[in-house]
C-alpha cells in the first residue's frame, strides 16, 4: 500500500469514527431529554390528587400474602375505602389476579374481602381476578366499565404508578381521575429512585411496543414501602 492510499484509508476511518461519535452523542441527548420529560410527568401526577365524583373507584392490585393484603395493597384499599365513604363513587373495583404460588388467592379477591370487612356492601364491589400486570388490569377495567356503563373512574395506586396508568387508560378509552395512596413511613432516596426508574423503563417499553414482561412485573407496585 502506498503512502497516499494509507493516508486516504486513515482519513475514511477517522471520518467514520467521527460520524459514529456524533450519532452516539445525539442518541444520548435524545434519551436524556426523553427521560427528563418522563420524570417530570410522573412526578407531576404523583404529587396531585384529582379524586372527584365519579361512577367508580378502581384499586390497582399489589401483593397479597396468604389472603391478606401487603402493606402497599393495604394502603391502596384504605384509600379507596376513604374515597367511598366520602361518596366519591358508589362502586369500588378491585383489580389483580394470582399465580400458582398464591394457593388460589387473587389480588382482586383479597381486595374484595378487605373492603367487605371494612363495611362496603358486596353489591358495591366488583372484583377482577385474572389480570397479571398493569396493562392487563387496564384492559380488564375497560371491559368492566363497558359492561357496567361506567364513564368516569377514580384510579387508586402508588403515586409513581399513576402516570402510566392514566396514559394506558386514555388509550383504552377510559376517562379517569388519579388519586395516589398515602406513603408508608420513610422511603429512602434509593427506593424512590428505583420506583421512578421502574416506571420510566416500563412506560418506555410500552411506547416502543417491546415485549418486556419482566420490566412490567418488576416492582409492579408490589414492594412493601
Amino acid at each position: 500500500m502506498t503512502a497516499t492510499s494509507s493516508k486516504r484509508s486513515s482519513t475514511r476511518r477517522s471520518s467514520g469514527s467521527g460520524l459514529l461519535r456524533w450519532l452516539v452523542v445525539l442518541v444520548v441527548i435524545g434519551m436524556l431529554g426523553w427521560f427528563g420529560w418522563l420524570y417530570q410527568q410522573i412526578e407531576s401526577v404523583a404529587q396531585q390528587d384529582d379524586a372527584q365524583p365519579a361512577d367508580a373507584i378502581a384499586v390497582f392490585g399489589a401483593a397479597e400474602y396468604s389472603g391478606r393484603p401487603s402493606p402497599v395493597f393495604h394502603a391502596r384499599l384504605d384509600h379507596a375505602v376513604e374515597l367511598y365513604r366520602k361518596q366519591i363513587a358508589p362502586v369500588v373495583i378491585t383489580l389483580g389476579g394470582g399465580s400458582d404460588k398464591d394457593s388460589g388467592n387473587t389480588e382482586g379477591g383479597v381486595g374484595r374481602d378487605y373492603l367487605l370487612a371494612n363495611g362496603i356492601p358486596f353489591a358495591d364491589i366488583i372484583a377482577e381476578t385474572r389480570s397479571v400486570d398493569t396493562e392487563q388490569q387496564v384492559h380488564r377495567l375497560a371491559a368492566i366499565a363497558r359492561e357496567n356503563d361506567l364513564h368516569h373512574i377514580v384510579v387508586v395506586s402508588d403515586g409513581t404508578h399513576l402516570f402510566r396508568i392514566r396514559e394506558l387508560c386514555a388509550e383504552a378509552g377510559l376517562d379517569v381521575y388519579t388519586s395516589p395512596r398515602p406513603l408508608l413511613g420513610h422511603i429512602s432516596s434509593y427506593d424512590m429512585a428505583m420506583r421512578y426508574f421502574h416506571e420510566m423503563l416500563s412506560y418506555t417499553s410500552v411506547r416502543l411496543h417491546l415485549n418486556a414482561s419482566w420490566a412490567h412485573r418488576w416492582l409492579e407496585g408490589k414492594g412493601d414501602v
